[in-house]
């Protein structure tokens, strides 16, 4: 999936949007793959090079497209010391912790696998939420969406015969980069809120350090690559150009054109395209208890995000630095 950025809401009171020229179906319809996919070239990334280094270029692919946009609209980066300390957390919670525990996970579990665990964000969202934020109240509904999830979890990894077959370690690995996302953004709310940094400057600023961060680990435990095979290098660079800064910029555009409850609604077609990929790609094979197992946590997660009607208010699902105020309208991440 994508990096999951500081920001993916317009301001509380943006400008209208310019046209598009693509309808925001077929957007969404190309986010949806990209992100679906994104598990897949990791997959492929790391046939090639160490998870650190696929990682790394992950981000430096990313950055590198954010940095041509930022020139373009011509943004400039946040500034001060306090804004980039709270940064450098963001970064490495919603992009360098996540991004290489993925990259490591895979090298023991199928893509179709990590793509799933991925999809569980939302029900770790909600109930770190339920700690962390105490302004975040549990309904019926979204207790018992927390309760279904997770007993899709428990479908897809097969608890009733023992696991077998599962690589405990590359799924740990893999529930944890997913339960990293809402924890960073946790963190974010209660730093960033208010920023006055626009969200395409937070973001960039967010994957530069990133890119820092691994620039200075990749080294130190996975060396220089001694080759660059073609593939490999082809599915890290696609990851970071398309998965990471391309599909921050279609988001954003979706965000400010249909709204944060409609873009997010991407988080449930991932896993299903992520699966697709890894069957059809790259010949992994499901059994029965995958797909249902995967339904059964995306209607687990739609339910957490499920919210009374009367509670419904632009008000309050917008701050003025753009960051989303529930975890449900943070749960797009890959």
């Amino acid at each position: 999936m994508s990096a999951p950025s500081v920001s993916e809401q317009t301001p509380a009171h943006p400008a209208a949007p310019a046209r598009h020229p693509l309808h925001w179906r077929v957007r969404f319809a190309f986010l949806s793959l990209i992100w679906g996919f994104s598990f897949l070239f990791i997959k492929v990334g790391t046939g090639g090079f160490a998870p650190f280094q696929v990682t790394f270029g992950r981000l430096l692919f990313g950055t590198a497209v954010l940095a041509v946009a930022m020139v373009a609209r011509r943004e400039r980066l946040p500034r001060g010391a306090r804004t980039w300390g709270h940064l450098a957390v963001a970064a490495f919670f919603l992009n360098a912790l996540p991004f290489s525990l993925f990259a490591y996970a895979e090298l023991t579990i199928p893509s179709t696998l990590a793509g799933i665990c991925n999809a569980t964000s939302p029900l770790w969202g909600m109930l770190l939420s339920l700690v962390a934020l105490s302004e975040d109240r549990p309904t019926r509904l979204r207790v018992a969406g927390l309760g279904l999830g997770f007993l899709g979890v428990l479908t897809v990894l097969g608890a009733w015969q023992g696991f077998h077959g599962l690589d405990a370690g590359g799924t740990a690995l893999a529930l944890l980069a997913s339960l990293s996302y809402p924890v960073g953004w946790i963190y974010v709310r209660r730093t960033l809120a208010g920023a006055p940094a626009s969200h395409l400057s937070l973001t960039g600023g967010q994957l530069l350090l990133a890119t820092l961060q691994l620039a200075v680990v990749t080294p130190l435990f996975a060396g220089i690559p001694s080759r660059l095979p073609v593939l490999p290098l082809l599915a890290v660079a696609a990851l970071g150009t398309l998965g990471t800064g391309v599909a921050m910029l279609v988001q954003y555009g979706l965000v400010a054109e249909v709204g944060p409850t409609t873009a997010t609604m991407v988080t449930y077609f991932v896993p299903v395209i992520a699966a697709a990929a890894g069957v059809a790609v790259l010949g992994e094979r499901l059994t029965w208890s995958t797909p249902i197992g995967a339904v059964i946590v995306l209607a687990g997660a739609a339910l957490t995000q499920a919210r009374p009607r009367a509670r419904r208010a632009p008000a309050a699902t917008e701050t003025t630095s753009g960051i989303p105020s529930t975890p449900a309208e943070q749960a797009t991440t890959v």
